[in-house]
């Protein structure tokens, strides 16, 4: 990510590069909104709500014909994304999409580092698997490095994802 982007959400940086995207007709994605009752409002902003069930992923769309579901997370932590920030219902549904068809995958970002990765569905439940066995309890910096894709800014896009998203799709293609 770039020094520009610094200090914006990566939520803010996903959906500025998605608005572009759709402008550009390159793709449509959009933001889940968490399904919420609320129970005091004051003006437009709500004061005071609960989760009525749990979301899904935060983001869905389509890009080149595919379905595309995906989860952005964030840690602060500079050597590993811990797995704990991974809710199951987000697995369960990503993996059902997958099995559909769907290109799944993780927007991982080192806060700390201003860096930020996309990792196939696939390859963080590799990790998630590992762990209820008994494994390590997050990802390495360094296989981020290794299996994943480090995002970076493009002219006018905080978060270039697509390249990487035809990445997944070519490898799909390989198995």
């Amino acid at each position: 990510m770039g020094q520009k982007n610094k200090g914006l959400s990566l939520e803010s940086n996903i959906n500025q590069s998605n608005e572009i995207y759709q402008q550009k007709s390159r793709a449509l994605i959009t933001k889940r909104p968490t399904p919420i009752q609320v129970l005091k409002s004051k003006g437009r902003h709500i004061v005071s709500g609960l989760y009525v069930k749990k979301s899904t992923v935060d983001y869905e769309g389509v890009y080149n014909g595919y379905a595309v579901a995906f989860e952005a997370k964030s840690t602060m932590n500079s050597s590993s994304f811990p797995l704990k920030n991974i809710r199951e219902h987000q697995v369960l549904y990503l993996e059902q999409a997958e099995k559909m068809g769907a290109v799944c995958f993780f927007l991982l970002e080192f806060r700390t580092l201003n860096i930020v990765y996309l990792m196939s569905f696939h390859r963080v439940n590799e990790y998630i698997k590992n762990a209820y066995q008994g494994g390590r309890k997050s990802i390495p910096l360094d296989d981020c490095n290794l299996y994943g894709y480090q995002v970076h800014n493009q002219k006018e896009i905080p978060l270039d994802y697509l390249p990487y998203i035809d990445k997944i799709i070519n490898n799909k293609k390989c198995e």
